[in-house]
């Protein structure tokens, strides 16, 4: 029987089970459950409740699409907080307001357990070739524990201070990524309405050193009306809305952000599911007055 540890993941979606694939490779062994019932691979051992799976589990990583997810997952009779031994591990992937991960750290370490709120840069393309970057928040000691497994699903880690900060550094990372690709589209949106040469516009931002890698993907994506999601409208929105909410807590003032992320909140009225570079979509159909 393999000794390797045990990582419990709840929530197995897109990018949980490409992290999943990547440590199974390594020799860990993996088990999951899903608050929504839905998931599996035909090779991953599914448990009926986050308590169940927190029960066998050496480290779990929850990996939710939000704060409310999140809670239905931990606590209850049925949740991980339930099930997880003390001395074990909690990584918590999930984009969260700062306070519910500065939250879930106390009530953990109060339980015995090493907590690290763990949200990661990148989308599915990066978590497939193990290319994340973990941006990590917790203890120096929670994260030596596990850097092995960090090592597995990403190139980098960064720690980013005590519990709370890989959050806060998320955020400011999705902002930045959110509020440029709306500069992005609105750019495009003049090119369009000023008469240039649709496929022209497209490529000549292909080129240009001011539009990032990253930007540069969702351009050529936007340019074939390709908008499969690596990283859905409904999450990026709710990330600028948790990024706003903490910023005006701390009297931080955000107004390009801001206005990005009403742009971004119409792209998830209209487009959900999809890409968060629907944002080109919604911006071209303003202009060129098409549905």
């Amino acid at each position: 029987m393999s000794t390797a540890p045990l990582i419990g993941f709840v929530g197995f979606g897109a990018m949980a089970s490409r992290m999943g694939a990547n440590l199974t490779k390594a020799g860990y062994r993996i088990a999951a459950y899903t608050p929504s019932g839905k998931g599996g691979d035909g090779s991953t051992r599914f448990l009926p409740s986050a308590r169940a799976l927190a029960a066998e589990a050496d480290i779990v990583l929850v990996s939710v699409p939000d704060d409310e997810a999140l809670a239905g997952a931990l606590h209850g009779p049925e949740g991980v907080l339930a099930g997880l031994k003390a001395g074990g591990v909690l990584i918590n992937t999930s984009t969260i307001a700062p306070e519910t991960a500065e939250a879930l750290d106390a009530e953990g370490t109060a339980r015995g357990l090493h907590v690290i709120d763990a949200p990661v840069a990148g989308s599915t393309p990066e978590a497939e070739a193990g290319n994340l970057i973990v941006l990590a928040g917790g203890t120096a000691e929670a994260i030596v524990r596990v850097q092995k497994v960090f090592d597995t699903i990403g190139r980098l880690t960064i720690h980013a201070g005590p519990a709370g900060c890989g959050t806060k550094l998320k955020l400011v990372i999705n902002g930045i990524m959110g509020s440029t690709l709306a500069v992005v589209a609105e750019g495009v949106a003049y090119g369009l309405a000023a008469g240039l040469e649709r496929g022209m516009l497209f490529d000549a931002l292909d080129e240009v050193p001011v539009i990032s890698p990253h930007h540069k993907r969702k351009l050529k994506a936007a340019k074939a009306g390709d908008f499969s999601p690596q990283f859905p409208a409904r999450l990026m929105q709710k990330d600028m809305r948790l990024l706003l909410t903490s910023a005006a807590r701390q009297t931080a003032p955000l107004p390009a952000m801001a206005a990005a992320t009403q742009s971004l909140s119409l792209t998830r009225r209209r487009h959900p599911d999809e890409d968060y570079s629907a944002l080109f979509a919604v911006m071209e159909s303003l202009v060129a007055n098409t549905p």
